[in-house]
């Protein structure tokens, strides 16, 4: 590696830091997916648009792609396989029928009751290692690169 990124000017520090990041989001997506969503038959993308349809009963379609950091078109799939095993349901709104609102049925309801404590339960054990002190600061200082990104004006999920 040093003989192709020597001379150029490069922050090998924030190139490390970024690509553990990555791996380290990439490693515990695959490692959840398998321990507990596969049994549902749901993919990650899934799991969150229910999870945030879910803790704030009901969102916009645009919210939630937002929140889910998915782009609108992927979105639409997920609703679609959401929407065929009963989880999830399209509502109009009466203010502007263009807007759809997404709530989640009692079967969704159900699941998510069902699924969400196992879901943490893994993301307890990802952790494990760490101390109170260092989960918070590890939180504290993803936010901040989440912040830093987002005032770069890239939308998320794009």
């Amino acid at each position: 590696m040093n003989r192709h990124i020597e001379g150029l000017q490069i922050d090998f520090a924030a190139a490390q830091t970024v690509s553990s990041i990555y791996r380290a989001a990439n490693a515990v997506r695959a490692h959840i997916t398998n321990a507990v969503l596969r049994q549902y038959d749901l993919t990650w993308s899934g799991f969150v648009v229910l999870w945030v349809v879910w803790i704030w009963d009901g969102m916009e379609t645009r919210h939630v792609a937002e929140s889910a950091a998915i782009s609108k078109a992927t979105l639409t799939g997920v609703v679609k396989t959401l929407e065929g095993r009963g989880w999830i349901t399209r509502e109009s709104l009466d203010t502007d029928r263009r807007l759809v609102r997404l709530r989640l049925t009692q079967a969704g309801i159900d699941l998510m009751t069902e699924l969400y404590p196992k879901f943490n339960a893994v993301e307890s054990t990802v952790v494990e290692q760490l101390s109170a002190e260092s989960k918070a600061n590890l939180t504290t200082d993803l936010r901040s690169i989440i912040r830093t990104v987002e005032a770069k004006g890239v939308p998320v999920g794009s």
